[in-house]
Formats: structure tokens, sequence, C-alpha cells
């Protein structure tokens, strides 16, 4: 059992972190307690750097703490554990057959078996009550057998002419083309791996694309049948609902739970006693960062009610603990607790289990009485920790990290609060270089997240990781101006049809404060990075101000009418614009960077991935081109294998590269 103050000793190295540290973290994550308490699963992903691809294996660890035990041992994909209702076997994830299939380890000792056999991948299993069946997820061309879908595959893969004919959106989505597939959801008997797919002739999919899963679809308390989560069966591109259905474990016909509900419903839960069904919901249809609630229904009356609104806080994931309790992770002020909430819902504040960091992947022990959960901070990885009842803190059971982050030195987050646009209360986080020095100056990154409604958490981030960005010797300010979650609902929806007004003064504003809160930033030596929504702010930035010695734009938007008619999810711009530019020109307009590049002057550094569905590449080589033509220094780096993310390891080198180089040309 580790005791969180070994963190402490991180303050003892000195060494600033680097790519090949970030490459190097294991990926801790999925923990799932046994339907006794007593021991806990949970995956850990970590990279092979001679194939440049990740392998995932399953560990057990005691909830009483103890050395962790590795179960698998198979390279390639070994996730998503599932204890049995009897709790002698894990359903899990594994790739060792040559596809992604279902397969059972036996707790106690033995061989994996492996239980679905199909000629396509699949993932996301799930036990039904009984222990005789699991529900999983496949794609599936509507109507075809899986059978049938991988014929297919291969007389398209056979094809000389690869062209694509399309009669409706979407045609493409973040990074993937519409080839026509849907995931579905199946029930495959545990015994002879038989399966059944209960929605055959569902034309979307179910769990929604391009980030659902089993958090999706749950089993009825007496197996009788499934809820699940489907896309809308029409206007996909430009329409935020889905529903929550329910379907025979044998198939049939679905039915609809939520169609009253015109915007987003999602993550089914059936309560421990069977008889209420929680979900998350939103209100506003069109709107994807919409306040998302917590909802109980009454299955025997169909009333619904609200338990987390109140709070004004988005509701991440939750989990049942009793009948009338459950314990959800929330975002709240750039963190992400675990609180109680209760059925019907209390006036008294929620109490908090877990503060601090980010908390989340919750599993819930027997009688709701020890909860297992990944928590993780800017300065440390996420490890499983556990709480029981009684306990008056959090134990952390893993330290898969711990002798590669005590070679590194890594700081952690400290918040700050200033006077944004109208005197409102606005938040930051401030980190120190590493080796840090109060005597000295030191040039300052200042970061814009994405979204625009998200939020930067005191996380740890696999991507825009704060410690990488500090390394070569900067102190990173990182804002949550309106528009960001965690905040109440009305300062998120503050940014709505104000891109470029009160955000930007947000923004500004911070950094003015920091600058004279912090004695040791650099005023004169300032650069400024951000992605998507961050991206976009950085290309406005560089049309109006000359404060900032370099800019980084990953992803971001460029000319705002360009981007309506190449983007997909066409509900974002409709929200976020006030409609289609045909209908709201000046508005797209006065907030483009694109009308203002007659005005560029600093230094910029441009990335873009190909595959970015979401902001289509033309946007990054449109900023690219007009600062060339500008004569303003500049470089444009694009990834023809990625989307809106970097994620191949060797494209992250080379994008850690490539900003760490810019950045040391104009701060050093």
């Amino acid at each position: 059992m580790v005791s969180i103050a070994a963190s402490a000793s991180l303050e003892a190295a000195d060494r600033p972190m680097t790519v090949d540290d970030l490459l190097s973290v294991k990926a801790v994550g999925d923990p799932q307690l046994a339907p006794d308490g007593r021991s806990i699963v949970y995956v850990v992903s970590e990279l092979d750097r001679s194939t440049d691809k990740t392998n995932s294996s399953l560990w057990l660890v005691s909830s009483d703490g103890g050395e962790p035990k590795r179960l698998t041992t198979a390279t390639g994909v070994n996730n998503h554990p599932r204890w049995s209702p009897d709790g002698k076997s894990v359903a899990f994830v594994s790739s060792r057959s040559g596809s992604s299939q279902v397969w059972l380890l036996p707790i106690d000792g033995g061989e994996a078996r492996q239980v679905t056999k199909l000629p396509i991948d699949v993932n996301g299993p799930i036990w039904s009550p009984k222990g005789d069946k699991i529900a999983f997820a496949a794609e599936v061309y509507p109507g075809k057998t899986p059978e049938e879908t991988a014929a297919k595959d291969k007389e398209k893969e056979a094809e000389k002419s690869k062209v694509r004919t399309y009669d409706h959106l979407m045609i493409r989505h973040w990074n993937a083309w519409n080839e026509g597939k849907k995931s579905h959801l199946f029930v495959a008997d545990v015994a002879t791996g038989q399966a059944v797919d209960l929605t055959p002739k569902l034309e979307v999919n179910t769990p929604p694309a391009p980030f659902g899963g089993s958090g999706d679809y749950a089993w009825a308390h007496d197996g009788a049948s499934l809820a699940f989560v489907a896309e809308p069966l029409k206007d996909a591109a430009w329409s935020t609902n889905t529903d929550i259905w329910t379907v025979p474990a044998t198939g049939g016909e679905a039915k609809n739970l939520t169609e009253s509900n015109p915007a987003a419903d999602g993550q089914p839960s059936y309560s421990p006693d069977g008889k209420h069904l929680a979900y998350v919901s939103q209100s506003k249809p069109g709107f994807e960062s919409d306040l998302w609630g917590l909802r109980v229904r009454n299955l025997e009356t169909g009333e619904t009610i609200d338990v987390s609104s109140h709070l004004d806080r988005p509701v991440q994931e939750f989990a049942w603990k009793t009948a009338d309790t459950l314990a959800a992770v929330i975002d709240d002020h750039g963190t992400e607790p675990i609180v109680t909430l209760r059925v019907p819902k209390s006036a008294e504040a929620p109490e908090r289990l877990a503060t601090g960091g980010v908390n989340t992947s919750i599993s819930m022990g027997p009688g709701g009485k020890s909860i297992a959960f990944l928590h993780h901070a800017a300065d440390r990885p996420a490890e499983v920790h556990v709480l029981k009842e009684g306990s008056p803190k959090p134990t952390v059971l893993t330290s898969h990290n711990a002798p590669l982050l005590a070679q590194v030195s890594l700081s952690p987050l400290e918040s700050f609060t200033f006077d944004g646009a109208d005197g409102d209360k606005v938040q930051g986080w401030l980190l120190k270089p590493p080796g840090f020095d109060p005597q000295k100056k030191y040039p300052v990154l200042f970061l814009i997240h994405g979204g625009p409604q998200g939020a930067w958490h005191d996380e740890w981030h696999g991507r825009w990781n704060y410690s990488l960005f500090a390394a070569p010797g900067y102190a990173v300010v990182a804002i949550n101006p309106r528009g960001s979650t965690g905040f109440g609902q009305k300062f998120t929806d503050q940014i709505s049809l104000d891109w470029t007004g009160k955000v930007y003064d947000d923004l500004m504003k911070g950094l003015d404060h920091a600058l004279e809160a912090y004695p040791f930033l650099d005023k004169t030596k300032i650069a400024a990075a951000g992605g998507s929504y961050g991206g976009f702010m950085v290309n406005w930035i560089c049309g109006h101000t000359d404060r900032f010695k370099a800019l980084v734009s990953h992803a971001g938007v460029f000319d705002l009418v360009s981007m309506y008619g190449t983007t997909e999810e066409l509900w974002f711009p409709d929200w976020e614009y006030g409609g289609p530019p045909w209908e709201k020109f000046e508005h797209y307009r006065e907030r483009s960077p694109s009308f203002f590049a007659g005005q560029f002057k600093t230094p910029t550094l441009v990335i873009h991935g190909a595959l970015d569905f979401r902001v289509p590449d033309a946007q990054g080589l449109g900023m690219f081109t007009s600062l060339q033509r500008r004569g303003v220094p500049s470089r444009y780096v694009w990834f023809p294998d990625e989307g809106h993310w970097i994620a191949k390891p060797p494209n992250r080198i080379v994008w850690w590269r490539e900003i760490h180089d810019w950045l040391a040309k104009y701060l050093k």
C-alpha cells in the first residue's frame, strides 16, 4: 500500500521532464471492485517504444492494499475487465486471437477462455445479472450479420475504385469517414458464445460515436431487457439529441424512454433494487455544452426527478451506492470531486468523498460501502484509490509510475482568482518551472484551452502536459475564462455568440494579474499556445495584440465562414454563432480571424492534422498562408495521419520538438 506522503519524494528530484518521460508513463485505468469488495481488477497500458504500439494488461490488487498482481501477459489489447456476478471470473476484451473478442479469465487461476468468435472486433462487455449472458458492442452494416459485414468489407477492399457517394450528412466525423457501418448492441451466451444483434436494422450508432462506451448501455435488474443510448434517428449533423431506449435481451422492438426530451440523454444505470433508472440529461437541444444533470426515473410510474441541477455543476459520471443514494463525479472549479447525491434530492450540501485533482472511473463495492476510482493531478499520473466506509480519506493502492516520477521535477498547480470582464471572479492556474528559484525571472507560456466549453483542470494530461510545457524553464499560466465548465452554467453560457469579447478580456486580465502577482514572471518574454478553440483564440490574438513574442496555434479555426461548410457537427456553429453564415454573415465576419490578417505581426507556429474533420486542415493552411503573405515569421507543421489530436508516439515526439524549438527561438 502506498502512502500519499510518498509523493513528497518528488520534491527532491530536479531533472526536467522530457517527452520520453511522458511516453514512458504507464496509463492506469478502469478499476473494478469485485462483488465481495475484497479486490480490484484494473488495466495498465504502456507503450512499447520498439514498435510504437501500446500493450495493455490486467492487474489485481487487494482493496486492503498490498503488492498488485499481473493477471495477463499477452501483448496487444487486454482491457475493459468486468467481474462476473459470482466473482469467480473476469470478462475482458483481448486481441490475442488476432481480433478483439470477449474472453473469460478464472480469477483463481487457469487459462483464459474465448467467448465470442466473431469475424469483426467487439468491445465493452458487461454481464447480465444472472451471469449467463454478456452484452457488448460491435460495428456492422445495418441489416447485415457480422459474417455478412466481414464479407462486405473484403469486397470493398478488393474494389479498384475507392469512390464514396453520400445522400445525406454526416459523411465524416472527427477523424473517420462514414463507411456505412454502425455500432450495434449484441448479447452473447456465455456458455456457447452465440451472439444476437439486438438492434439489427438500427441506422444510427449505439453507443453514440465517436466517444460512447459501455457506460451507455445497462442490464435491467431482472436481466430481461437492456437500456441503451442511441444517436438521433434523423438530422444527426445538426441535432445533439440522443435518447435512452430499452430492448428485450433476446431482441425485438425497442422502446424510446426519453422521446419527450429533444436534447441529449445518456449513461443509463438501474438502481440496485431495480425500481429506478438513473441517467444524465441536458435540456437545451442543439447545445452540446448545456448542463449535464442527473435524473432518476421511477420505472413503475414513469415519474422523473432531477437530483443534481441545483448544484449548478455538470455531472461527468455516476454510480449507485444504495437504492436511494448515488456517487457522482462533478466538474467544479478546475477539479473533479466525487460527491453523494440522494433520491429525492437533498437540500443539504452533498458530501464530498474525494477532492482535489481529478477523480474518475468510479466503481462501487457491495452495499455502497466502498468505492474504487482513479485519482490524478498535474504532478502525478492516475493511480487506483479506494475509499471505504468509516475511513476519513481514500487510500492509494497502486504506484506504477513511482520509479519514473522520482527522477523528474514536477510542481503542483497553484490556483489564483482575479477580476475578469465586468468584475466577475475568474480562476486561473500557475505552474512554476523545474528547479524554481524565486530570485530569477522566467519566461511565461500562456495556455488557452479548447472547447470553448472546457476547462484547465488540475490533472495529468497525456497530451497538453503542464510539466512538459514548463520543462525548458518556463512558468505556465492557464486561465479558465468565461465559457469554462465547472463555474456555473451561466458562466459557461456566456461565451456562446461572443467568442472574442468578454472571454478575450478575461484572458488578458488574467495574464495581467499573474504578471503583477508573481514577480518572478518575465513581462518581456511571453508566448501563447492553444488548441481547437484555443487555436482560434491564438489566431484572433495574432490580429489584435502584439504583446506576445510568439504564438502556437494547434487545430485552430481561422475562417468561420469556410469552417461552417467543411466541419461535421453543424449544431456547433448553429448554436455558437447563432445560425449559418448566410443568415448571420456580419456575426461571422466580425469574429473571424481571417478578416484581421492585415494586422498579423507575431511569429506563429501553425499545427494541423489532415484527418481533423472537426476543424479541417484547410483552417490551419489558411492561417499559415496569411502569415506568409504578410511576411510574418511562421512555420506550418502538418500531420497526414493525425486528427484533431496528435496521438501516435512518433508524431507526439515531433509535436513537442516543434513547439519547444519554436518557443526557444523567441523566449530564450
